[in-house]
């Protein structure tokens, strides 16, 4: 008799779905945000000194194929969580979910998150929640990501999404076999910026970073752009003398990278630069100037407003409007005066 092995195969979960309906493809690729991040991370910091982990529910958009998810948005949800059981503050989770789509139209739901990389009964029982029918994000599959805030060690996070495992409708409801899902951490030029300022301020060890003017930051960037070419020219010639390998994609890359340089004259860049400068020290000379001149005019309304009525500007108004009274009165009775001798 031969022998079969038996095993269990597990496919990429479809999301729940009732039986006749067609499923949808789960994402394969999640974006997060780094301001989701952050709030996550100041979730974590003001939780109670019980509490092993916290939770919350994600927004953000999906791609029209349903292949990418982008987590643009979080807000925390209270939770109690013990060995026996866990509560979940539902209601509070309907209506802030309910406002912050009102806020932002665009955004939808699409998971939760926890603060803990740990995945057990109660986990999977909350998943099954933010992903079933109704409230949920069914037809769509809920993500799950997992932000750890362990002390002394880096931030590490995990995204997954479940598929329903049991044999029977009640035991499903507390059951997901959870997939680990690829995700990345994308931001923009502005946020890279305030990104490497807050990092800068790990290096100080009172923990503060300083703004920076805007000719330092111009340095910084020329700086890291020269070491770029310098890392750069030192691998092509390391490639040049067989001392590294070479990597086509690489080359690939560097060829796209230089075909999108402008052709331009460095003496044409230089003058470009220059006149740029100039018009960035005009603008700011021209906003002191202003600065100045609004500064000089509080200090006069305001000397005006406290000097009494015997000081300065006040005291001189005040005789000479005094001197006038008293010679018109003068005037008027040499009047009456002339009358009486002519009669």
């Amino acid at each position: 008799m031969l022998e079969t092995d038996s095993f269990l195969h597990l496919a990429r979960p479809l999301g729940p779905a009732s039986i006749g309906s067609q499923p949808t493809t789960a994402p394969l690729n999640v974006i997060v945000q780094p301001q989701a991040i952050f709030a996550i991370l100041d979730h974590s910091l003001r939780r109670n000194a019980d509490q092993e982990r916290v939770i919350g529910t994600l927004l953000g958009v999906r791609s029209e194929d349903g292949q990418e998810v982008e987590i643009r948005n979080c807000f925390a949800v209270g939770h109690t969580e013990t060995q026996e059981q866990v509560e979940v503050d539902m209601d509070y989770q309907k209506q802030m979910l309910a406002l912050h789509l009102k806020a932002n139209p665009k955004e939808v739901l699409v998971g939760w998150y926890a603060t803990s990389a740990e995945l057990n009964t109660f986990s999977a029982l909350i998943q099954n929640f933010y992903g079933g029918q109704g409230d949920g994000t069914w037809p769509y599959p809920a993500v799950h990501l997992t932000i750890s805030t362990e002390a002394g060690k880096d931030i590490e996070a995990r995204t997954y999404i479940s598929a329903p495992v049991g044999v029977t409708a009640e035991r499903a409801a507390d059951s997901a076999a959870f997939i680990p899902v690829p995700h990345e951490i994308r931001y923009g030029e502005a946020e890279k910026s305030g990104l490497e300022l807050i990092s800068g301020a790990k290096d100080n060890p009172d923990r503060t970073a300083s703004v920076i003017t805007d000719i330092e930051s111009l340095e910084n960037a020329i700086e890291e752009v020269l070491n770029m070419l310098d890392r750069v020219s030192r691998y092509v010639e390391a490639v040049i003398d067989e001392e590294a390998p070479p990597s086509s994609a690489l080359g690939q890359f560097l060829l796209n990278a230089l075909a999108l340089a402008p052709k331009v004259d460095p003496e044409d860049i230089e003058r470009d630069f220059n006149n740029h400068i100039q018009d960035v020290l005009v603008i700011s000379y021209l906003a002191n100037t202003i600065r100045t001149q609004i500064d000089l005019s509080n200090r006069l309304a305001t000397a005006a407003l406290t000097m009494g009525p015997g000081d300065g500007l006040g005291g001189n108004l005040a005789n000479g409007t005094g001197s006038g009274e008293t010679g018109l009165r003068g005037g008027q009775r040499g009047g009456r005066g002339g009358r009486g001798e002519r009669n």
